[in-house]
């Protein structure tokens, strides 16, 4: 499994496999329609690329992995493996956290046609608060949490029953309410999971604003 591994690491990475190497196999064997492996094999010799060119590309590939890659592992150091295995766990995970956040706050406004903005980090540490709304000279705060599955929501609410106290303190500073936001994955994009609190995000817009 390793040697298949870095095979397949190695073709793929050099494109030995494309098309203008290998031909088009896909067509070749549909169109062949073979019965048997060697039938497909005696047809592919012998319309698509010539064993001897497919000799080629191994003796290619076996170029590339015994003196490129080797090449390239032995520049490797310990502090290369340290570096990217910190860069992997703690920027990787905080780009695809912040970028989740936005995509969240982003379809919100686009909803509610009102501009988010990111609150001051005072907020954060005295309300709980990420983002917030400006309605004349009040304020709505929203607090966005990733969950990898819903079924984790649950734990986000005790979560949220902790921080009613601060959140209540924004209320009766900045005259509106703190709103949670849960977001998971669905597909290819992030979505907002509890859409009900969007008609309630809507009522206190119209509350603040009729004031």
């Amino acid at each position: 499994m390793p040697k298949e591994w870095i095979l397949n690491s190695a073709t793929n990475r050099f494109q030995l496999n494309f098309k203008r190497n290998v031909g088009a196999t896909s067509e070749a064997i549909r169109k062949c329609a073979p019965k048997s492996l060697e039938e497909w094999q005696a047809y592919y010799f012998e319309n698509v690329r010539s064993e001897e060119q497919i000799v080629d590309l191994g003796k290619k590939l076996y170029v590339k992995i015994s003196e490129v890659l080797v090449a390239e592992i032995d520049e490797i150091t310990e502090e290369d493996c340290i570096a990217y295995m910190k860069q992997l766990v703690i920027d990787r995970t905080y780009d695809g956290y912040v970028r989740e956040i936005k995509t969240i706050y982003e379809q919100l406004q686009e909803i509610v046609k009102e501009k988010i903005e990111p609150a001051p980090d005072a907020w954060d540490r005295l309300y709980n608060v990420d983002f917030y709304i400006k309605i004349n000279d009040n304020y709505i705060g929203f607090q966005i949490k990733p969950v990898s599955q819903v079924s984790s929501i649950p734990e986000i609410y005790k979560e949220k029953g902790i921080q009613h106290k601060t959140h209540e303190k924004f209320k009766a500073k900045y005259g509106g309410s703190v709103f949670y936001l849960f977001s998971c994955k669905s597909g290819d994009k992030k979505i907002i999971v509890n859409t009900e609190v969007i008609d309630e995000i809507k009522e206190e817009i119209s509350r603040l604003k009729s004031k």
